[in-house]
């Protein structure tokens, strides 16, 4: 494969170039090698990321090992937990374009060779996957690893752990020592957040796209293994590099396609379906919510972890078997629900699923007795969703699979958690969230206080939540989220109102606002969208560019081309 590189490397012109990365500390050696981008987003604010700093020497240190030149750059990185509830939130989303952005612009802007990409948490690992697939050079991903659980009287606590230790503070079932204790045993040490969260299942999933090795999803966090890890992955982008394999070589449509098979057998976040959709858009693959849901359908969810199951962790799935395990168990009840001889930076899929084993039958089951025939996410379409919402079924208690309430409805995360916390929800309500999308947030915040607080006040089996915005990975109970086209976009979800009935029938996958049709067009004549002071000076380009959820909530470039996709939403 020709390198990017080798003009700056080598052409008497750009000896300007060379005098520059001499300062840098090159030598005349140095530019006989490949130039090798590692995309670090260490920060000092996310437990996800503290360590990245010694971790990216190690694999820097294997990258001189085999022969090329590391350079590594920084992108930023933003902590849901940290920013949730409060205006910090508006910002997560869009980070990742941000993330996307920055790998980009480092790696064109300096014809870098190779890249390594080494996020951890949340929106990090997709917006770095969107910058590497617009860049398209030889790339692995090589992730920082998860935490291990915390452990509070006997039993595995997480972060979740804390934020419904809340709900429970408020109703008076514990006392603020007990807060206290819990928040500080939750989170042990560093490294993604323990359960099967967002970052952990990003991290599980880039193992089924092809672009992580094997036990990146599941590995723990400054462990031995995981230095082992990160070394056998640069290894094998230098394979990449020889064979002049790229990144759109491996995510390609069997890919996505399998990463979501994957994420229904775990029981992953519903934010996947955000970052696949965009992956997938940065790929140039097309690939219908319909699909998804077809996948559902079929992909039986044999795994929960936290939250669905608080007992259990991301710890766990690697002592079980680790991510490859759960494929292989779903290659037994049909062979070609999965694209087994695409290639991935290991090899083929087949051949990594072939060495994998079961070692945990309670942590990964059997297909013949699963947690439910069909996948761990649904997606429902109907009136109050004609382009679709997500709910995590793996986190759905059985009694609310089919629900029919009365619509209590909020413009914003505050006032819903207010009245939750005020004890003005009562058994029978359905909770609508609106203006909270991408385009309405702006920046579709996370919804973890308020499923918290639900399920801290012990509503989670009495209560439903709908919302345009979405949902944190810790996120359980019958929380129905990504609601398109959003309440900005004047989507049917702006057109409810308190004491309107809403049937959640996830079984059939609808969503369905019980209100004459009439009446819902003479709302529909009257509407006016709520209109938010935007301060920021990013968010306002932000919401000008950004699509619905059931795009990704992807960037276009034209503010009119935004326009022309809400008024077709509408027509």
């Amino acid at each position: 494969m020709k390198l990017r590189s080798e003009f700056i490397r080598k052409k008497p012109e750009f000896a300007p170039h060379r005098s520059l990365l001499r300062a840098t500390g090159l030598k005349d050696e140095d530019f006989n090698k490949p130039f090798i981008g590692i995309a670090n987003s260490y920060t000092d604010i996310v437990p996800g990321h503290v360590h990245l700093r010694d971790f990216v020497e190690i694999i820097k240190d294997e990258v001189r090992k085999l022969g090329g030149v590391p350079f590594e750059f920084n992108t930023i990185a933003v902590d849901d937990g940290i920013a949730m509830g409060h205006y910090g939130m508006h910002y997560s989303l869009p980070s990742r374009e941000i993330i996307a952005d920055s790998v980009e612009t480092m790696m064109n802007a300096h014809q870098l060779d190779a890249l390594i990409l080494v996020p951890n948490c949340d929106k990090i690992v997709p917006g770095m996957i969107m910058g590497a697939l617009r860049v398209n050079v030889p790339t692995v991903l090589i992730s920082g690893g998860p935490m291990r659980a915390g452990e509070y009287k006997g039993k595995k606590i997480d972060l979740v752990t804390v934020f419904e230790g809340v709900g429970k503070f408020k109703k008076g079932e514990i006392d603020l020592n007990e807060l206290h204790e819990i928040e500080a045993r939750a989170c042990p040490s560093c490294g993604s957040c323990s359960g099967m969260f967002t970052a952990n299942t990003m991290n599980c999933l880039s193992e089924v796209l092809g672009i992580a090795m094997p036990g990146n999803g599941t590995i723990l966090a400054c462990t031995p293994e995981r230095e082992e890890l990160a070394r056998r992955a640069v290894r094998a982008l230098f394979k990449l590099l020889e064979e002049g394999t790229t990144i759109r070589d491996i995510i390609t449509y069997d890919a996505i396609y399998d990463a979501f098979v994957a994420d229904m057998a775990l029981g992953g976040s519903t934010n996947t379906l955000l970052h696949l959709k965009a992956i997938a858009y940065e790929a140039g693959v097309d690939f219908p919510l319909e699909v998804v849901d077809e996948i559902a359908q079929k992909t039986p969810n044999i795994v929960k972890l936290s939250p669905s199951r608080p007992d259990l962790h991301i710890e766990d799935l690697d002592r079980a078997g680790g991510v490859m395990a759960v494929l292989k168990e779903l290659t037994r009840k049909d062979p070609n629900l999965l694209h087994l001889d695409r290639k991935t930076v290991y090899g083929t899929l087949r051949e990594a699923v072939q060495k994998a084993e079961v070692k945990d039958r309670e942590v990964i089951r059997p297909v013949e007795n699963p947690y439910s025939e069909t996948g761990g996410l649904a997606i429902l379409f109907g009136s109050l969703a004609p382009k679709g919402a997500v709910v995590k079924v793996a986190g759905v208690p059985e009694n609310m699979l089919v629900f029919k309430g009365k619509a209590r409805v909020f413009n914003s995360e505050e006032e819903a958690v207010e009245a939750i916390m005020d004890n003005q929800i009562k058994p029978g309500d359905v909770v609508v969230i609106r203006y909270e999308g991408p385009r309405g947030g702006p920046g579709m915040r996370e919804m973890l206080s308020p499923t918290s607080a639900i399920m801290g006040m012990g509503l989670g089996d009495k209560v439903a939540l709908i919302t345009d915005g979405r949902f944190s990975g810790g996120t359980r109970g019958p929380a129905i989220g990504h609601v398109s086209p959003e309440a900005a976009a004047g989507g049917p979800i702006a057109l409810v109102e308190d004491g309107d009935e809403i049937l959640i029938d996830i079984p059939n996958r609808r969503l369905e606002l019980l209100v004459d049709p009439e009446e819902l067009e003479r709302r529909k004549a009257n509407f006016q969208p709520v209109k938010k002071e935007i301060p920021s000076r990013w968010l306002r380009r932000y919401a000008m560019l950004v699509t619905s959820a059931d795009m990704g909530a992807v960037l276009m470039d034209d503010p009119n081309e935004v326009c022309s996709l809400y008024r077709k939403d509408n027509s």
